[in-house]
């Protein structure tokens, strides 16, 4: 059981990028480059949102706080938001908005991952939520109003 715990934790987004990767190959062109812009104007906002949130709440790790040795080995910092479950939800909601089962999977993954994470001691299911929230929340925005703006410029 460890073992499923460990990889969900490590090695799960890392499957998930690849189901995107393989999603988007299968793109026609012009989804393809839609995709793109949307994924390369989501990440860092996703991504700096995420670090922000981290200034306004401070979550030690359940290792620090219970005194336990974790599954995997981890650093005693903030555990708010997770990066790893943040990672794997950003590709689940950048993918749903091309395809809503594909993206739909992706998620079911990322809550898996975060299951993982907090199953490995390494988070609090308050480090997972938040992640999700951010991810899905952010690239729900993206795509409703920077894209758009964005796809009707004559340079994209």
């Amino acid at each position: 059981m460890d073992d499923i715990i460990i990889f969900g934790a490590r090695r799960l987004t890392a499957v998930m990028i690849l189901i995107a990767l393989v999603f988007f190959l299968r793109l026609s062109r012009e989804k393809k480059k839609e995709m793109l812009v949307f994924a390369i104007i989501t990440l860092p906002v996703i991504y700096l949102m995420a670090k922000l949130a981290s200034l306004f709440y401070y979550n030690p790790r359940p290792f620090v706080v219970e005194n336990f040795v974790p599954l995997i080995a981890h650093t005693d910092n903030n555990g708010f938001p997770s990066d790893h479950t943040l990672l794997s939800a950003a590709v689940a909601s950048i993918v749903y908005f091309f395809n809503k089962k594909v993206g739909v999977f992706l998620f079911i993954l990322a809550v898996l991952v975060g299951a993982s994470r907090v199953l490995a001691g390494v988070h609090h299911f308050v480090d997972i939520a938040g992640s999700i929230i951010i991810a899905f929340v952010v690239s729900s925005l993206m795509y409703k109003y920077a894209l758009p703006v964005i796809l009707r410029s004559k340079n994209v």
